[in-house]
C-alpha cells in the first residue's frame, strides 16, 4: 500500500511538467506560461557553451581531471621494444621525446614506468627484462632533463599483457614500457 502511494505521488510530480507544455496553448494558464518560457531560454544558452566546452578543455585538458581520468586518456605514449631487447629504436626515442614534452608541460606530475614483456621466456627472466626496459626509458628521460625524483619504475614481466594471444602481433604489443601518472 505504501508502494502504491509512492507511485501515485511520483506520478503526480511528473504530471505538472507535462501540463506545463500543454498549458501555453490554453489562455487560462497564461500566468504559468511566462514562468516556463523563461527557464526554457536559460537551457538554450547552456546548450551553446556545451559545444564550446571541449575546446576549452583542450587548452589544459588535464587540470580538472582525476588521476584515473588522466590515465584513461593516455597522455603518455607507450614505448615498444624488439624481442628480448632493451634497445631504444627510432620509434621508441620519438615516443620518449613526446612524453618528455608532456612531462615538461605538466611539471607537477610524477609517473611510474611499467616494464612489460611478451609471454616467451621464464617468469623470472621476463621480470628482469621488464625492469631493464623500464630503467632504459627512465634513464633516457632523465638524460633529457626530467627530474629523476618524478619517475618510479616497476616490472610486471609477462603478467599484464596488453594484447592476449600467442602470435607475433600480440607479442610485439606486449613488449613495452607503459606510463602511469601517479601524482599531479
Amino acid at each position: 500500500m505504501v508502494a502504491a502511494i509512492v507511485v501515485f505521488a511520483a506520478s503526480c510530480v511528473r504530471t505538472p511538467p507535462q501540463v506545463a507544455p500543454s498549458a501555453p496553448p490554453a489562455p487560462s494558464v497564461a500566468e504559468a506560461d511566462p514562468a516556463s518560457p523563461r527557464p526554457v531560454p536559460a537551457p538554450a544558452p547552456s546548450a551553446a557553451p556545451s559545444p564550446d566546452a571541449p575546446p576549452r578543455l583542450s587548452d589544459d585538458e588535464f587540470s580538472s581531471r582525476t588521476l584515473e581520468e588522466i590515465n584513461r586518456a593516455s597522455p603518455l605514449e607507450p614505448v615498444f621494444f624488439g624481442y628480448d631487447s632493451i634497445e631504444l629504436d627510432a620509434d621508441a626515442l620519438e615516443a620518449i621525446r613526446s612524453n618528455m614534452t608532456t612531462l615538461e608541460s605538466y611539471s607537477s606530475w610524477s609517473i611510474t614506468i611499467e616494464g612489460h614483456c611478451d609471454s616467451r621466456g621464464t617468469p623470472e627472466y621476463n621480470l628482469a627484462l621488464g625492469e631493464r626496459r623500464a630503467l632504459a626509458v627512465r634513464n633516457h628521460l632523465v638524460d633529457l632533463g626530467i627530474d629523476a625524483n618524478r619517475i618510479r619504475t616497476i616490472s610486471y614481466g609477462e603478467e599484464f599483457p596488453f594484447t592476449p594471444g600467442e602470435h607475433e602481433a600480440a607479442w610485439a604489443s606486449n613488449r613495452r614500457a607503459h606510463f602511469v601518472v601517479t601524482a599531479r
